[in-house]
């Protein structure tokens, strides 16, 4: 029986010359190589085609990478995205490797461009600066900026620095509260809660009272409070609030959804200004489980004409997010009185000494102003350059830059907070520590919180204010503003300023550094490597 049975099996399959006691072997060979001839074959050609279209993908976008001629260290960091990470890479680049606006956004600046342009020319009339009387060194500073962004140097200024929470808000808040006509409010960040709740309430009494309040807010930053209640009373009650570069799953199909607009400005009655680093929270209670303490700014008050600059930028932001039905291509002159009286805009008389200039930047527009500024500003410096950033992630030229000034004996100093509440940054930024403390810079970590000023000062004449970060982002990807100040005696006092942080800062100890753990020095290898994109 077990013979014929064997028999059956060698006639079925063909195993005439195979022994009897090898064939359930050889039997069960062939039927599972069978299997898996047929299972390879379906396999091979799928694989082959994921193969085919994750090398084309590849090599499509890193073309596309190349052809962009953007600065190297942004090239290189997408090519290693996209070359490295399959399939993802090429997804995380379609949605951030690119500067898109939105569509809406774009429209509306071809329409109002003009009309922005013949404003600055109007500012250039009215600019009372006495070039002649600038440092021989301030004059190309001032001169490349109005070549890039359009606008002047402002002089007859009065401008004053407050550095607390309780200086800062109540300030706004007061001014706020003794306001006649309008309220302009800009912020990347409004979070309620705190010496916020005040302000809210303010916000409401004025709207109440016939002044016209307008609150241009960051889609990404703001997203809680644009959902809050308290943002609900207070639309009801007639305060226009507006969300900047709308960001969903969407709308990053069509637009890069980390643009972000992270000014900070307030104008009041067209009168009263500021601007700086401070965002529409209380310290006391934003993010306090982040473990690194309460967030230290400084903000600006300015009176005279440079209000009207402040001003002008800020209603062309909040028309790039909402109705252009003021635009009348037949009389852009007409169009500026519109947008004077809607805006509350007007030319402001001398109030002051301070001779001040202001560079919004932003993709867009001139996309690498502030960039260029920061360059030139550093190689002015002869004697002294301290800078205080909460994101410390330079780029070549920036890197450069530091270490020539410290190499020809300018006393260098970076002021960082010592703990971060981004642990990319953290890593990214210390992979440059070294080089940058054997060219003689001095690194200086600040523990009394996280220290979120942005001020640079150059030799006691000279300083730059306001909400950029020494970072990628802020250079290419973020709206913001920076006051170029050409002011002594207010340099003097923001020197003070950050004489304060430096007291609540120890220098690196660039021996202990060195020693860390050889894992750290790979982390912050591998994170610079994407540096520019953080």
């Amino acid at each position: 029986m077990w013979n014929d049975y064997l028999s059956h099996i060698q006639a079925e399959y063909g195993f005439y010359n195979t022994s009897p006691l090898l064939l359930p072997i050889v039997f069960h060979s062939s039927v599972v190589n069978m299997d898996i001839q047929e299972i390879h074959w379906s396999y091979s050609l799928f694989s082959t085609m994921v193969l085919l279209a994750d090398f084309i993908i590849r090599i499509t976008l890193s073309f596309r990478v190349i052809m962009r001629k953007r600065p190297y260290g942004v090239s290189l960091a997408w090519l290693i995205v996209v070359l490295l990470v399959p399939f993802l890479g090429g997804f995380i680049y379609l949605l951030f490797g690119e500067n898109r606006l939105p569509e809406k956004r774009i429209a509306r600046a071809k329409i109002s461009n003009a009309t922005y342009l013949l404003w600055l020319q109007g500012l250039k009339t009215r600019a009372t600066v006495n070039k002649e009387t600038l440092p021989n060194k301030l004059k190309p500073i001032q001169y490349q900026a109005e070549s890039l962004v359009g606008i002047p140097a402002m002089d007859s200024n009065s401008i004053k620095l407050i550095s607390t929470p309780e200086e800062i808000i109540g300030s706004i808040c007061r001014a706020i509260k003794n306001a006649e006509s309008s309220c302009h409010l800009q912020f990347y960040i409004w979070e309620e809660g705190g010496r916020v709740d005040p302000v809210n309430d303010a916000l409401i009494q004025a709207a109440r009272r016939g002044v016209t309040c307008r609150v241009l807010l960051d889609s990404i930053g703001s997203r809680d409070f644009l959902k809050s209640n308290s943002a609900r009373l207070m639309i009801e009650a007639g305060v226009k609030i507006q969300e900047s570069l709308p960001a969903g799953i969407i709308s990053a199909f069509f637009s890069r959804i980390d643009i972000r607009n992270h000014r900070k400005i307030v104008i009041i009655d067209g009168e009263i200004a500021y601007t700086g680093s401070q965002n529409m929270v209380d310290p006391d209670v934003f993010k306090k489980d982040a473990g690194v303490g309460n967030w230290i700014d400084v903000m600006v008050k300015l009176k005279g004409p440079i209000v009207e600059v402040l001003a002008g930028t800020f209603i062309n932001d909040w028309f790039l997010e909402t109705d252009v039905g003021y635009f009348r291509s037949d009389s852009l002159v007409n169009d500026i009185d519109i947008i004077g009286k809607v805006a509350d805009m007007r030319s402001c008389p001398a109030t002051g000494n301070s001779t001040v200039q202001l560079v919004p930047s932003g993709p867009g527009y001139v996309p690498d102003a502030i960039h260029s500024l920061l360059l030139t500003t550093i190689y002015a410096a002869r004697k002294t350059l301290i800078l205080t950033t909460p994101y410390f992630i330079p780029d070549e030229p920036l890197l450069v830059a530091l270490k020539a000034a410290a190499q020809r004996g300018v006393d260098v100093k970076i002021i960082v907070p010592k703990h971060n509440d981004s642990r990319m940054v953290k890593y990214a930024s210390r992979a440059r520590y070294e080089e940058l403390a054997e060219a003689g810079v001095t690194i200086y970590l600040f523990s009394g919180g996280l220290l979120h000023s942005k001020t640079i000062t150059v030799d006691g004449d000279f300083s730059l204010f306001g909400s950029v970060n020494l970072d990628m982002r802020s250079f290419w990807l973020n709206f913001e503003a920076t006051l170029f100040i050409y002011c002594k005696t207010f340099t003097t006092q923001l020197i003070a300023q950050q004489q304060a942080y430096l007291d609540e800062s120890a220098p690196l100890d660039i021996a202990s550094f060195q020693a860390r753990n050889p894992f750290e020095k790979f982390k912050e290898n591998c994170l610079l490597l994407i540096s520019p994109l953080l």
